[in-house]
């Protein structure tokens, strides 16, 4: 990748179309990650003409505060927001975010599906009108979600966990990814000719359980084909307090008749490969959508003026150390898909002969980055990329300070070959528990229940995680400026000073 100092910092003549992408509990279980097993044809050739970041890491395994912290570009530990009962700019801070920044710069700003987490974690509005020109769009049958969608062996419908299920008997004859996909189709379509430059956000419900996906997908991973993890077991030396006994999978109708033990399981080896099998095919689903909308910025025009971000929120265990859910430290559920695309730079402009993302149908050379990075890059790289001149970094205490960012901007790595490792270069992540042994509620605890905060750092060859009593009382500790701000923390055993 070899970019002019004017292009890196943005400094362009017309600013760029930012689609961002985001998907749920995906892990880097994709071909262009090394996975040899799943088919994501799509996102691998997005792959193929973008900077892909090997090593990038969520905040926190869980979807609302991985969201707010990514796209506030602060640390849960700034924003408070551990769990899905609180929203920032009322709890914490009133936090600018990455598509407020884009929208206070000119730009038309939408979200269609699950960007940032829905409910309470985002006012009931999905942060809008802050972040985003029109109302956020949700797709009408994510209300069938969590519904008895699922044709069991019975053949009556349950509320299962693995749910291949029939497209067109589905309420709707349609599925959330699907209307979602439209929706994105339609907003694009719209904006293809408008002068004003936009930020569309794609936030993909699959991975996701339940894995109410459409059936045929199925067919891509024979049951006789699937392995186990490669780590099945708990670790013998494993902290209790390290280990989430997924609750959440357990409430499913099809878990229940397993008649699990709690905490630790297993899950029957059989039912195993089943969970496996239908993650892998939600995400072959999920990489289908997101090849429609690939090339529809080829059929648009739009490919050579439209920056591509694909991420997650965190990751998702498939059976590691004995796991079936995020909610820990753990790699599989910490590290996260990070790649880039940005026309011109990543790879050349295309001829309109010759479609830069022509459609993959599974039926029928990437530049990569091996430095750790993190979700809270995000924002100050996707900004200075699109053409803007990114947030200044945050003071120790940003409490009071709206826009700022905690994380890096990465706009370097796209002018400079990765040479060598970046010692300097660490990841943070952070996970709560209510004690120090597996409960029901250790997936996610309410604020007011987190006992135990565990706090994860890692390096090229090592995670070092420490497990620390947490007070989810706060604290008024004053500067001694006449300025004097409140500072919210937490009481952490050990820790001598409160930041």
């Amino acid at each position: 990748v070899c970019v002019s100092v004017v292009t890196l910092l943005g400094l362009l003549t017309e600013k760029r179309n930012v689609l961002f992408i985001v998907a749920d509990d995906l892990r880097t279980s994709l071909g262009c990650y090394g996975d040899p097993l799943i088919k994501s044809p799509n996102i691998d050739q997005l792959a193929s003409k973008s900077l892909v970041f090997l090593n990038a890491f969520s905040q926190q395994a869980v979807c609302a505060p991985s969201r707010t912290s990514m796209l506030t570009s602060r640390r849960p530990d700034t924003t408070r927001l551990y769990d899905f009962n609180s929203y920032w700019r009322t709890h914490s801070g009133n936090f600018s975010t990455l598509p407020q920044y884009f929208k206070s710069n000119g730009y038309f700003t939408a979200s269609v599906g699950k960007v940032f987490h829905p409910g309470i974690a985002s006012n009931h509005s999905d942060d809008y009108p802050y972040s985003w020109s029109i109302p956020a769009y949700h797709p009408a049958s994510f209300r069938f979600e969590k519904a008895k969608m699922c044709k069991g062996e019975d053949g009556k419908l349950h509320a299962n966990l693995l749910c291949a299920v029939n497209v067109t008997e589905q309420p709707g004859g349609t599925l959330p990814d699907l209307e979602s996909t439209d929706e994105a189709l339609r907003l694009l379509k719209s904006r293809a000719n408008s002068k004003q430059p936009f930020f569309l956000a794609v936030g993909f419900h699959k991975p996701h359980i339940p894995f109410r996906i459409p059936e045929e997908y199925l067919k891509l991973y024979p049951l006789d084909k699937m392995s186990l993890a490669p780590d099945p077991d708990v670790p013998k030396l494993l902290p209790a307090v390290a280990y989430n006994p997924w609750t959440d999978v357990r409430k499913r109708e099809d878990v229940q008749k397993l008649n699990v033990s709690f905490p630790f399981g297993p899950i029957p080896i059989d039912f195993q490969l089943g969970i496996r099998q239908h993650y892998y095919a939600a995400v072959s689903y999920m990489d289908a959508q997101v090849g429609r909308l690939l090339s529809a910025l080829d059929g648009m025009g739009l490919t050579d003026s439209t920056m591509v971000v694909f991420t997650s929120d965190h990751g998702w265990s498939l059976g590691e150390h004995g796991e079936w859910a995020k909610y820990s430290n753990f790699d599989v559920a910490t590290r996260v898909p990070l790649i880039v695309f940005v026309p011109g730079v990543t790879a050349d402009h295309n001829t309109p002969t010759e479609p830069a993302f022509p459609f993959i149908d599974v039926f029928s050379g990437s530049e990569l980055v091996r430095n750790m990075v993190e979700l809270l890059d995000v924002f100050p790289t996707v900004s200075a990329l699109a053409g803007l001149r990114g947030p200044k970094h945050c003071p120790e205490v940003s409490l009071q300070v709206d826009l700022c960012v905690e994380g890096k901007s990465l706009a370097a790595s796209f002018k400079h070959k990765e040479k060598k490792k970046n010692a300097e270069r660490l990841a943070f992540s952070q996970y709560p528990r209510p004690a120090d042994t597996p409960q029901e509620n250790s997936d996610l605890p309410d604020l007011k229940d987190i006992k135990v905060m565990g706090y994860s750092l890692r390096t090229w060859d090592y995670r070092y995680t420490l497990w620390l009593g947490f007070n989810p009382d706060t604290y008024q500790v004053r500067t001694s400026s006449p300025e004097s701000s409140l500072v919210l923390c937490p009481h952490m055993q050990g820790s001598p000073n409160c930041f």
